[in-house]
């Protein structure tokens, strides 16, 4: 195959699994008052629950029970009491749906909402970036995001795993 055409073969198939997406909001940024569809299938307003905490952690994740995500997951209920101690609600959202969300949470006893964002309300609001992968479908790209006072104070944009609980609570310490 010549050099030129498998160049664009391969930028053909680069650009099937990511697809690009507003860019994601950074430290200072007012947080999105958006709805979610939640695990049980109720509508959450995040700008509620910004107002009832002192601190909202919404951490993106790309597939429930999956690796990676699991470990992420496990990780914040392993923290969640340490950190609902320090003020904070955690809400996890991934494109799955409902059903999917709900088997993941209890698989795992997770003790925190997860949103179902099917169509990509919260996602995008938070500009997080996607990527497409054909048959399978949209994954949204591991990230978190605190919010203090309805903005934002700490962006993560490579969302820790194993850690999570523990670089938030590190954060709150220097707050």
């Amino acid at each position: 195959m010549k050099p030129f055409p498998a160049l664009l073969m391969l930028s053909s198939l680069l650009a099937l699994f990511t697809s690009a997406s507003a860019n994601p909001l950074k430290v200072g940024d007012p947080a999105p008052a958006v709805t979610g569809v939640t695990e049980t299938g109720a509508r959450l307003n995040l700008a509620e629950v910004y107002a009832q905490q002192p601190y909202t952690l919404v951490y993106f994740y790309p597939k429930a029970d999956t690796p990676g995500c699991t470990k992420q997951g496990c990780a914040l209920r392993d923290g969640y009491e340490a950190l609902t101690k320090k003020g904070v609600a955690v809400i996890g959202v991934s494109h799955d749906n409902p059903a999917a969300q709900k088997a993941f949470k209890e698989k795992y006893r997770l003790p925190f909402t997860l949103i179902a964002d099917t169509d990509k309300t919260v996602i995008n609001a938070f500009g997080v970036p996607t990527r497409h992968v054909p048959v399978v479908g949209e994954f949204a790209h591991r990230s978190a995001y605190l919010i203090k006072g309805g903005k934002i104070i700490y962006a993560d944009y490579e969302g820790t795993t194993e850690q999570q609980a523990e670089v938030i609570l590190a954060l709150l310490a220097k707050d």
